[in-house]
């Protein structure tokens, strides 16, 4: 039987990420930057929606299309942490437990992508 994307660990840890960036994105300094924070918002949620998504075609090829999508996403929320520190929005004990957690979770992906491609099973 085939595990619900529920039950993966990454899909558990994009879930904490995702947590962390909502609760980073209170700060007040970030208040007026709409843009900024609705990007890091749609870039952090479509980590974990991406996994899902991919999870349901019962295809490897498709499912690992979707986990590199994912991947990229990660990326890019690690990226925006990096500006929002940058910026001035957060300093970097703030963002420091979300940004080692993206490259947590990339390396999962990665990790996730070779175990498909060479068991060749969802």
């Amino acid at each position: 039987m085939t595990k619900s994307f529920e039950e993966f660990d990454v899909h558990k840890k994009g879930i904490v990420l995702t947590k962390l960036v909502f609760e980073l994105l209170n700060n007040k300094s970030l208040e007026k930057e709409f843009g900024f924070k609705d990007q890091i918002k749609r870039a952090v949620v479509s980590i974990t929606n991406n996994i899902a998504e991919g999870s349901e075609y019962n295809s490897n090829r498709q499912f690992t299309r979707y986990l590199k999508i994912s991947k990229g996403s990660c990326a890019e929320v690690r990226n925006m942490l990096v500006l929002s520190r940058e910026l001035g929005f957060c300093n970097h004990e703030e963002i420091q437990k979300s940004y080692n957690l993206t490259i947590e979770i990339s390396q999962n992906l990665s990790n996730f992508i070779k175990y498909l491609d060479t068991n060749n099973k969802v």
